[in-house]
């Protein structure tokens, strides 16, 4: 009878260890997939994980290839087609070079674990460029050469397809 229970036990723990395979596997394929597939086509940023404010105002360039999300917090800036080298992030095991960040702590570069970000699609409100947006101590200026994001203190970043700057 031991040998029955233990047997009948060692099924149970394998099939709950099964159940939760599949939905660890689920969950996985349908986050890199972009979930409901809308994720996967456009380029809209996300707030920076520190971020505790909702984004105030997003927008993209002309060509999609750069757009941003402003609130109290910072600046995101995700860009889909770069030239520049990709700047190194201390720790990072991911990629770098699409998502640029600019809030209270500077300027800095985040390490990314999924796919590469794709050119913003036209549910992102375009800033033409020579145009200008600001939400609280932030502005960032639409322009041919990039988009180029400042805080109130003149701390920032540059950002086109061929490098990026940092401010001042």
């Amino acid at each position: 009878m031991t040998s029955q229970r233990t047997i009948r036990t060692l099924v149970i723990v394998d099939a709950v260890l099964v159940v939760a395979f599949l939905v660890l596997l689920v969950v996985t394929l349908a986050t890199r997939s972009g979930g409901s597939g809308e994720a996967a086509s456009t380029a809209t940023p996300t707030p920076s994980a520190t971020a505790s404010t909702p984004p105030a105002d997003e927008f993209r360039l002309p060509s999609g290839n750069i757009a941003c999300a402003m609130s109290g917090d910072g600046v995101t800036c995700t860009i889909a087609s770069y030239t520049y080298a990709p700047p190194e992030v201390a720790g990072c095991t991911g990629e770098t070079g699409h998502v640029l960040t600019l809030g209270p702590d500077g300027v800095a570069f985040a390490c990314e674990e999924g796919p590469a970000p794709t050119v913003a699609g036209s549910d992102v409100r375009t800033l033409e460029y020579g145009s200008e947006t600001r939400v609280d101590g932030y502005t960032c200026k639409s322009g041919t050469d990039g988009v180029t994001c400042t805080d109130a203190d003149g701390v920032g970043f540059r950002l086109a397809r061929a490098s990026w700057t940092p401010l001042p």
